[in-house]
């Protein structure tokens, strides 16, 4: 009686949960239909629905007809698909990851795609579309491993993000210095980067549906063996699944699908993370959404209402004369970032604090050794930067423009390669000096300034005052970095006070602020004037080209500030460093401490930003080293880690100007190419 009584119940509540997903796929349907419609009818020519319908039964006038149909259709259909690949690809990887977190974005496939896109165009070799696909999914794959292999597996975990965005910051580096070096040879790859939809005409989509249905049509047939993968491997093992063989195929789809994307319209920033995001909460409710084969389509559907709902927005917010030169990609990313630091906030976090470094306190005289050998390659550096350049000089010559007895040519040189020495050694000290106080005060090893969002909110500020007052000077581009770092050090710290500073949820809020800096820099480099255009895209590779005397002073007056706030209260940052209750107990403001170490690292991080661009890792290199060298002790930590971080960005000033002379590759490309190693390697060690 108990079965039969039951049965029945149970029936009708499963057909329903079948009929709910049925209807909210075709709910998905109709919003994607109507927003195509609209998009349709948005563009620089007035065509308006009436037009439309009459370019698509063949009545229109003969320039609606081309508008429609050569511009406009290609545009709607190249969103859909992109759309729909990009949110099936990430919510494949979600689920063989079994990261809530893992997307083509936070997997660096799109900047390994735009990497091997970049390397193509530098041999001037021209590629048909298909074989432009085929380059990026190499990249994008060849990315996509390496994060795969560093991050492991385990939900909610942000060591792929972590992973991710390190390899995403020295691929992109690697990009940009092609973009300098080889300007001709790339013109129009950083545009290209931003992500846009529009198209000339439907060459470029029908070639990519044929790569399209292999990939959909290939994880269709291996959602069984995903759906077995969610219940564990050993289960998956024991249901006879290939768990090994399932992943990478089922990555390799991913990434056909994300590189056709990538070649059809550029990189799309942050549809696969969010489009699985938001199906999530459906399959809560309904079964039906629950197997990968339900879970795909919806993902697909909720992809391109991304795309085109952005595309919308965009046309009907901005005047249609500029928003033609607006890429999509920019506004996902906006969006992906207010949404990744939604996430952030609402995951919940089982990391922890992170274990603290080894305690080891070496003995005082080799403190002392490290420090004097450091003084000792500073000045090496110091005078090899002086010395050497486009034009080698001797100490003499150096001498005599001391005494004001050089010539004219041996002025100009020094006239302008002093300030650039300079302005590397204060930047990169005080870039130390700030990721050592935010790992004090964070507990976290992997924070510092450029990961935290804090550069890219100094970022933003500078290049809003360069492309908008192309004659300010240095105390007004260091006002705004520091108005920008301000807000944008808010706006983490903050948003991450919650549950602790040391816990992972800062980092992903960083990582979120960061990403909707860098869509706004984006989006003013495209806007602005092509000479500014260029100065910004040179400042922001971590460049000291044309700096002078008062450029360097604001970062020089702060980093003087910094180091003996640092020195004077290092006792304090010993303390803040250790745990919760120690600084309490022994009658030390907590919260007052915090703030005023991160007013002053937010100082420094702002001028150094003002003072040589954007460089990357360096806040987080030196203090590690620093500590692996002379332990945990402040006393100690500090001046090891501003002469350490000196040395780097001094040095990959040096190389950057000396290595390829005449050409020049900022400091911050040669900072990312050394830090995003030893971020990797800082990740393999503490997984081990």
């Amino acid at each position: 009686m108990a079965v039969t009584a039951t049965s029945p119940a149970t029936r009708p509540s499963t057909a329903a949960t079948r009929t709910g997903a049925a209807a909210v796929t075709a709910a998905l349907v109709l919003l994607v239909a109507a927003l195509a419609v609209v998009d349709l009818t948005q563009g620089t020519a007035a065509v308006g629905h009436s037009e439309v319908l009459k370019a698509l039964t063949g009545r229109a006038d003969p320039g609606d007809a081309s508008v429609v149909i050569a511009s406009r259709l290609p545009r709607m259909t190249a969103g859909i698909l992109v759309g729909v690949l990009l949110g099936v690809a990430g919510a494949v990887l979600q689920a063989v990851s079994r990261n809530v977190l893992a997307s083509p974005d936070t997997l660096a496939v799109n900047a390994g795609a735009y990497l091997a896109l970049g390397i193509v165009g530098v041999t001037g070799v021209s590629l048909p579309l298909l074989a432009s696909s085929g380059v990026a999914f190499a990249g994008g794959l060849l990315a996509a491993a390496v994060v795969l292999s560093l991050s492991g597996l385990g939900t909610g975990t942000v060591r792929l993000v972590l992973a991710g965005t390190a390899l995403m910051l020295g691929l992109n580096s690697l990009t940009e210095g092609l973009l300098l070096l080889f300007p001709q040879q790339t013109e129009g790859l950083y545009q290209w980067n931003q992500g846009s939809i529009g198209q000339n005409g439907f060459d470029g989509v029908l070639q990519m549906l044929p790569v399209a249905a292999i990939g959909l049509g290939g994880l269709l047939l291996t959602a069984r063996r995903v759906d077995a993968l969610a219940l564990g491997d050993d289960t998956a093992r024991g249901l006879g699944v290939p768990v090994r063989a399932t992943r990478v195929t089922v990555v390799v789809l991913a990434t056909l699908l994300s590189a056709a994307a990538v070649t059809l319209a550029g990189p799309i920033g942050f549809v696969g993370l969010c489009a699985p995001a938001l199906v999530r909460p459906l399959a809560r409710r309904f079964r039906g959404f629950v197997r990968t084969r339900g879970a795909l389509p919806a993902a697909g559907l909720v992809g391109a209402g991304l795309v085109l709902g952005s595309d919308v927005a965009l046309r009907a917010l901005v005047p249609a004369d500029t928003a033609v030169a607006v890429p999509t990609g920019v506004v996902t990313s906006l969006v992906g970032a207010v949404f990744l630091v939604v996430m952030a906030l609402r995951l919940r976090d089982t990391s922890g604090a992170e274990a603290p470094d080894r305690l080891r306190i070496p003995s005082r005289t080799a403190f002392l050794v490290t420090l004097a050998v450091l003084v000792v390659v500073t000045v090496g550096v110091t005078i090899a930067g002086v010395l050497l350049g486009d034009s080698k000089l001797l100490l003499g010559d150096v001498a005599n423009w001391a005494q004001g007895r050089a010539g004219r040519t041996v002025s100009f040189v020094l006239d302008t390669r002093v300030p650039r020495v300079l302005a590397a050694l204060c930047a990169g000290a005080a870039l130390a000096l700030a990721g050592t106080l935010v790992q004090a005060v964070t507990r976290n090893p992997l924070a510092e300034p450029a990961i935290l969002g804090v550069s890219g909110g100094a970022a933003l500020g500078a290049v809003l005052l360069v492309t908008t007052v192309p004659v300010v000077g240095g105390w007004g581009i260091a006002g705004a970095a520091f108005a920008g770092a301000a807000l944008a050090s808010v706006v983490v710290f903050g948003l991450a006070a919650r549950g602790g500073y040391q816990q992972n949820r800062l980092v992903l809020v960083g990582i979120g602020v960061a990403a909707a800096a860098t869509a706004l820099i984006s989006l003013l480099i495209v806007l602005t004037d092509p000479f500014n255009a260029t100065k910004a895209l040179t400042w922001l590779s971590g460049s000291t080209y044309g700096r002078t005397l008062p450029d360097v002073l604001p970062v020089a007056c702060v980093l003087a500030v910094g180091l003996v706030a640092a020195v004077a209260r290092r006792t304090e940052l010993d303390l803040v460093s250790l745990d919760e209750h120690t600084p309490r107990l022994l009658g030390l403001s907590l919260s007052r401490a915090r703030l005023g170490f991160l007013v002053v690292a937010v100082l420094l991080s702002a001028t150094a930003v003002a003072s040589a661009g954007t460089i990357g890792f360096v806040g987080l290199v030196a203090p590690h080293a620093a500590r692996a060298l002379v332990g945990r002790r402040h006393v100690r930590v500090v001046p090891v880690a501003v002469l350490l971080g000196a040395i780097l960005v001094c040095t990959a000033d040096l190389l950057g100007r000396t290595v390829i002379a005449p050409a020049q590759l900022g400091a911050g490309l040669m900072t990312a190419v050394i830090g995003t190693p030893y971020f990797l390697h800082l990740l393999i060690r503490s997984r081990r």
